[in-house]
Order: structure tokens, then C-alpha cells, then sequence
């Protein structure tokens, strides 16, 4: 794998040694340092340990994602294009000889794990959706596997912006994971040793291109620290999520990901919306989508209820012809949006197999009018657009912005509600002599800057051990 570097990423690296400096105290090969307090509340230093310097540094990063293909089809079985985005998150990690973990969050804090308590690694209800329990989840996952888990000090850093859609959580739980396996590896999240695998061919191909930074790059097999990152999700942080975001983020690049088998299974695709004449935009909806975690949640819970009425635990485990032939009994039993939903996604993984046809077959307008409408049944099928709590009726953000995007695309682009919806950002493929007047046209009518273009197969989770 290659390092966590790439170009432009020196500045990144700088600053995150001068935050951990700032943090934990200047290291000092071997000495003694004394405790003295930090602007962020941490003891300077080891506390009387010896300091970092002395052992290696370890760096990671891991990209957002984007979804590209399939809306809320991942927890079902069913299967997604998803891609990673430039934006990424960084960690700058090393021991720290305390039995603690200290983690500082740029924007968000400090967080410590105390690995003297005989439940660390069980999940602690009270840290439900916060960012200690990632740290927790992703250590106790790295420990469970066989690894040997010792107090270290973490700084990170993060270009993927909360709350939009674009994954922070699962990027920076593979980064933790990436971290983890290059201070204590080789580990449960090491490369696997023997040819073939997948999660070894994606890394090794997301690596391009990157410019070393003068380290060794820490081998990691992405597949294993994606799932294991699913688990910290659903278990410690408390989301009911499916594994499309964590893949995608630790793999990089552009993806399709098949979650029929047990493993799922991950594969290369090409998708090069600029040499098609497009520009991906994605519109920020100013609605914070983890505000929305019941809503959330309850597309998931009506999905299995629909499969359980039909007899199996997913939806992809039944064929869309026996939910059509008990669709009477399930709006009886369970109402028709719960049905809405199950045939949802059915319709949307045949729209995602389309999509992935015509883009082998070059046909990229074939493919954006399957974007359209997955859109269009997101929103009125599986009605992860509008914003149903209390209170929120007035204001529908997402499906505001796709009704201008409508209005100014037309047939000549797409769009759709990405990602788990309820807030969070629309993604847009605009013709490129069209994108800046778009981009002008959506900001001032929504009254703030909402565009970002992004670009899409940036590498996947990486680590390195710094000189």
C-alpha cells in the first residue's frame, strides 16, 4: 500500500505534527516529561512516560465517498457504485507508554479510552453517536482480531465536512483502523498474505500516483478494516448502517460492491463523468442528516420487516416476484410505505446493474437517466427526501434543490438525493459548459455557497510508519 501522502498532503502532515506537539508536548527522544497542561485539556507529554519520539510515527488518512448507484440497498443485499471523493481525513498517531488512548478531533475535542478498564471494549450506551465511541469500537474490533492494542495519542484532521452525506464517520473509523494497524500490526487488519484478494488488489490500484513521504508503508487489507468499521458503526456509535459507506472509503477509487454473499464483494469500475462532458456537483442541503438518525434507522427496520413477512433476513434473499405476490398481504399487515419501500429497492438494484451496463457500453445517457430516476424514486417511493419530524413540515431542503435542479437541468443532466437522505446533499451530473452558470444559479437562489464539484477515485485508506 502507499503512503498517506499525496500531493499537496506535506502541509497536511506539517500540521498535524504541530498540533500534536501543541496537544501532547514537543517529543523528546527518551526523557522524562512532566505533565503540564494543553489548550485542549490533555497533560503535555507522557505524564512521566517515556516520550514518542523514540517510537514511530504513524500517519493515515481515508477519503469520503460518494454513492454514485444505490440507495439504501447495501443493508439488503442488494449492490452500489460508489466511489472515494479528494476530501479526506488524517490521523497522526504514536504510543504513548499510559494504558490510555487521548485522541484530539480538530473541531470536536478530546476523547480518551481507558485501557486499564475491564469494559473498554464493550460498547457504552452513553456514548451513543459520539466520536469516542468510534475510537473504542474500532480499538476493541482491533483487539478482538488478535491484536495487541497499548495506549497511544491521536490528532486528526478532517476535510470531509459532518453531516453532509460524504461519510466522515466511516472515514474516520478506517483511519482509526489504519492507524491501529500501524502502530501494533501486522494485525487483524493487515494485508491478507496470499494472493488474489480483493481488498489487497484495490488497495495496491488506489495507490497510484501517490508520492511517498518518506516512510514505510503499513500493508492493509481494506476489505477487513471496512467491516470491521461496520461493526463499530452499528454496535458502539449506534447507526443502523449498511457497509457501502466503510468499503468505499477503505478500498477508494470507483467501485461496484455486490452485498449478496456474506463477504461482499468489491470490484474496480471505471467512471469518468469530465472525458463524458459532465461535472459532478454536490449541493449542500444546510439540513445536518444526523440530526435525522430515527428516520434513518426506520428505512432499514421496514426493509427486514417486509423480508421477514416474506419469509427471509434481507429482501435480496427473496426474489421481487414474491413480494408481488404477497404485496396485498404486506400494505395489510404493514402499510404501504414499508411496501413502497421493499419495491423500492428492488427496482433501484435492477437501475444500478443498468447503470453499470451502460457505462461498460459507453453509453453515459442511458446512465443518467437511470440517475433520474432513482432520484425521482427515492423521493416518492422510498421518501428519504422530505423531512417527516415534528415541526420540520415547512422545510423540505433536499427535495427543494432537486426541484431547482430540475428546473435547471432538465433532461440535458441528473440528479438524485445522495446518500441516507433526509437532509444531507443532492449530487448532480451537469454538462461542463453549463456547471459554473448551475453552480452560480443554485447558490444564489438558495442564498449561500451550497455547490462543491468533486472529483471522483481518489485512493483509499493508507497508513504509514514516518521516519
Amino acid at each position: 500500500m502507499g503512503s498517506a501522502t499525496a500531493s499537496g498532503g506535506a502541509a497536511k502532515v506539517a500540521a498535524l505534527r504541530a498540533l500534536f506537539e501543541d496537544v501532547f508536548g514537543a517529543p523528546v527522544a527518551g526523557a522524562q516529561v512532566a505533565g503540564a497542561g494543553s489548550p485542549y485539556g490533555v497533560p503535555t507529554g507522557n505524564g512521566g512516560a517515556p516520550a514518542a519520539a523514540g517510537r514511530a510515527f504513524v500517519l493515515a488518512s481515508a477519503p469520503g465517498r460518494m454513492e454514485v448507484a444505490g440507495n439504501h440497498v447495501d443493508h439488503q443485499g442488494g449492490r452500489v457504485i460508489s466511489a472515494a471523493i479528494g476530501e479526506r481525513t488524517w490521523g497522526l498517531a504514536a504510543e504513548n507508554g499510559l494504558g490510555r488512548i487521548r485522541a484530539v478531533m480538530e473541531g470536536f475535542g478530546t476523547v480518551e479510552v481507558d485501557l486499564a478498564d475491564p469494559q473498554w471494549a464493550q460498547p457504552h450506551p452513553v456514548e451513543a453517536l459520539t466520536s469516542v465511541a468510534l475510537v473504542r469500537g474500532m480499538a476493541a474490533a482491533y483487539a478482538a482480531g488478535g491484536g495487541a492494542v497499548r495506549g497511544f495519542d491521536l490528532v486528526t484532521g478532517s476535510e470531509v465536512p459532518p453531516g453532509c452525506g460524504l461519510s466522515s464517520s466511516a472515514a474516520f473509523e478506517v483511519m482509526i483502523g489504519a492507524c491501529l494497524e500501524g502502530l501494533f500490526g501486522p494485525g487483524p487488519f493487515a494485508a491478507p498474505a496470499a494472493g488474489g484478494a480483493a481488498s489487497r488488489a484495490l488497495v495496491a490500484k488506489g495507490a497510484g500516483g501517490v508520492a511517498s513521504s518518506g516512510g514505510e508503508a503499513v500493508p492493509l487489507g481494506a476489505v477487513a478494516v471496512a467491516l470491521a468499521a461496520v461493526e463499530c458503526e452499528q454496535r458502539y456509535f449506534g447507526k443502523p448502517c449498511g457497509a457501502q459507506d466503510q468499503l468505499a472509503c477503505a478500498c477508494g477509487g470507483v467501485v461496484t460492491i455486490d452485498f449478496a454473499p456474506k463477504v461482499p464483494v468489491v470490484e474496480p469500475m471505471t467512471l469518468d463523468a469530465a472525458a463524458e462532458g459532465y461535472r459532478i456537483v454536490l449541493i449542500d442541503s444546510r439540513q445536518d442528516h444526523s440530526l435525522h438518525q430515527d428516520e434513518f434507522a426506520a428505512i432499514p427496520a421496514d426493509m427486514r420487516m417486509v423480508a421477514n413477512l416474506l419469509g427471509v433476513p434481507r429482501l435480496g434473499d427473496a426474489p421481487v416476484d414474491t413480494l408481488l405476490a404477497q404485496l396485498q398481504r404486506v400494505r395489510t399487515e404493514l402499510g404501504d410505505r414499508r411496501a413502497m419501500r421493499a419495491l423500492h429497492y428492488y427496482d433501484e438494484v435492477a437501475r444500478v446493474n443498468a447503470q453499470r451496463a451502460a457505462l461498460a457500453a459507453g453509453d453515459f445517457g442511458l446512465f443518467l437517466r437511470e440517475v433520474r430516476l432513482s432520484g425521482a424514486s427515492s423521493a416518492q417511493f422510498l421518501q428519504n427526501v422530505s423531512l417527516r419530524e415534528p415541526g420540520s413540515e415547512a422545510r423540505q431542503p433536499a427535495m427543494v434543490i432537486q426541484s431547482l435542479a430540475a428546473h435547471l437541468l432538465g433532461e440535458r443532466g441528473a440528479w438524485r438525493i445522495h446518500g441516507g437522505g433526509f437532509g444531507g446533499s443532492v449530487l448532480a451530473f451537469v454538462p461542463c459548459a453549463e456547471a459554473d452558470g448551475f453552480m452560480g444559479a443554485m447558490d444564489g437562489l438558495l442564498g449561500y455557497d451550497a455547490c462543491r464539484e468533486v472529483t471522483l477515485g481518489a485512493p483509499g485508506v493508507r497508513a504509514e510508519r514516518l521516519p
